[in-house]
């Protein structure tokens, strides 16, 4: 596998996979998903490929408005679970692969929509991965990308260090900037730049990882200590009804294929 954190992610996301969609988080709420289909515009002729799906939660929200979904990530028990919720869902539209998203088994000009949603802080090498998506877009396609934006520079290591306690197989946190850069250099003129931010409760967070307690308890300590004045995480953590919660900051940013692309 080309990610040279591939086991760390297989280990982290199949212990994640049973609780993934918990109502706890908010990583599903289908407010935004409805959001993402609104300004993806799929439309019914539409072949989407969804990188790195983990349960295929973008996939299944566009499902109904296109011809196909294939959903690609590299945790088995993830895409059982998104197999198993398509059925019960009536979806006869999406398959399921096995796949990295830095090598992806496709051939060029494959598909008309190419999306991921909460991967890209995962891999060793975006700007591979991203080539690779947008080599398999076809010209006047849409590559969507929507993930978790870097806190400010001073902050960032903190941040991606706390979250790398949390869960092993995060990388790093891109900002903005970075990310345009990847659409810049693949030739993918920006369509749409849209930032959201969702709260999150700590404990549920830390639930879904199954973080060891040691490690909660570190991480705990230091947004507390941050809500009582000491020290910065680049979380901003706040309490809410006796609970800590923080805002997670999302970045879409969605860009065509034109003919001056690769």
């Amino acid at each position: 596998m080309i990610s040279s954190n591939a086991k760390t992610i297989q280990k982290s996301f199949t212990e994640q996979a049973k609780n993934f969609e918990t109502d706890s988080m908010n990583f599903t709420k289908q407010e935004y998903l409805n959001h993402i289909v609104s300004c993806v515009n799929p439309q019914k002729s539409d072949t989407v490929l969804e990188v790195a799906a983990g349960t295929c939660i973008c996939g299944r929200s566009l499902a109904p408005f296109v011809k196909s979904v294939t959903c690609l990530d590299m945790t088995t028990a993830m895409l059982a679970v998104g197999k198993k919720k398509a059925g019960k869902q009536g979806l006869e539209n999406m398959d399921f692969v096995q796949g990295d998203a830095g090598e992806l088994p496709f051939s060029d000009n494959s598909f008309n929509i190419v999306i991921s949603r909460l991967a890209f802080h995962h891999f060793a090498n975006p700007k591979r991965c991203f080539s690779e998506m947008a080599r398999v877009l076809q010209t006047g396609g849409r590559l969507v990308i929507i993930d978790m934006e870097a806190a400010e520079e001073t902050l960032r290591n903190t941040e991606d260090e706390i979250e790398n306690l949390r869960d092993p197989s995060h990388m790093r946190n891109l900002n903005e900037e970075e990310f345009t850069e990847m659409f810049l250099e693949n030739r993918l003129p920006i369509m749409t730049i849209d930032h959201t931010e969702l709260p999150v409760s700590l404990s549920a967070w830390l639930a879904l990882t199954n973080t060891p307690a040691k490690l909660s308890a570190d991480i705990s300590k230091r947004l507390t200590d941050e809500i009582n004045g000491h020290g910065l995480t680049g979380f901003k953590p706040y309490q809410q009804n006796g609970e800590i919660y923080f805002n997670q900051r999302w970045i879409m940013i969605i860009g065509e294929k034109n003919n001056n692309g690769n």
